[in-house]
């Protein structure tokens, strides 16, 4: 049996290079969520009536709530919902890519920072429909645990393209 093959390259068409791109997207993606959140807390007071406001039903008062604030609410809370959604897709991205490196461990960190910005997410909509400081609390630390799993994502990446000795 021959030497085992080293490590792909950390091309762009790699699987490996698409994932730290999407990676590096997620963090770009988070940083722009953070300050966007802290001009909402700065700056926004939210209407205690608009759709979705108190609703009984939790899904039907969030998709309520995220119709009214992207088009017609304020416009941090606006971009920060947006912002929100654009995250989503990047996160979901990055578990998709991270199926073809062929390393447990990217998927791990790339499903874990998904469920993090899902979380996240609802926990905004919980916000937005109920304005429990709870939710904001929650929707800041999960925040931070995105952070932390897509930069361990390029840090996973980055040692998997390097030469094995």
């Amino acid at each position: 049996m021959g030497a085992p093959a080293g490590p792909a390259p950390l091309g762009r068409s790699s699987p490996e290079g698409r994932l730290v791109a999407v990676n590096v997207v997620a963090c770009i993606l988070l940083l722009v969520q953070y300050l966007l959140g802290m001009a909402v807390n700065l700056y926004v007071i939210l209407p205690a009536r608009h759709p979705g406001a108190g609703a009984g039903d939790y899904f039907t008062g969030g998709a309520s709530a995220l119709d009214w604030v992207i088009p017609d609410g304020p416009a941090w809370a606006a971009a920060h919902a947006a912002f929100g959604l654009a995250l989503v897709l990047a996160a979901f991205a990055g578990v998709a890519l991270s199926r073809g490196t062929g390393s447990p461990a990217a998927l791990a960190i790339s499903v874990l920072g998904a469920l993090a910005i899902v979380g996240a997410g609802f926990n905004g909509v919980s916000f937005l429909d109920y304005g429990h400081a709870l939710s904001s609390m929650i929707m800041a630390g999960l925040w931070a645990l995105a952070l932390a799993c897509y930069i361990t994502g390029l840090f996973l990446c980055a040692r998997r393209a390097q030469p094995r000795r």
